[in-house]
């Protein structure tokens, strides 16, 4: 089974990236580390609501939620729990 992390992952590489590998670790800081800017985190919301179905509101586009792979899956992980 694909884990969030990796759909993640892949979806960045891929799609903002465009690279093969995502060669940063699932902790690192998207803004602190440069790896997307705030354009790129407004494309990945984007993202994780057509893909794991679940709806971002405004007062939720926080770094806490959205500044790591890592949070994104945590964030996508309480969410979906919350759906369900």
């Amino acid at each position: 089974m694909t884990t969030p992390e990796e759909i993640i992952r892949t979806h960045i590489a891929q799609n903002i990236l465009f690279s093969k590998t995502y060669a940063h670790s699932d902790d690192a800081s998207f803004l602190e580390e440069g790896i997307i800017d705030s354009m790129n985190v407004m494309e990945l919301i984007l993202f994780v609501e057509e893909k794991f179905g679940v709806e971002v509101a405004d007062d939720e586009i926080v770094p806490d939620n959205f500044d790591s792979v890592a949070r994104i899956a945590a964030f996508v992980r309480r969410k979906s729990a919350v759906a369900a």
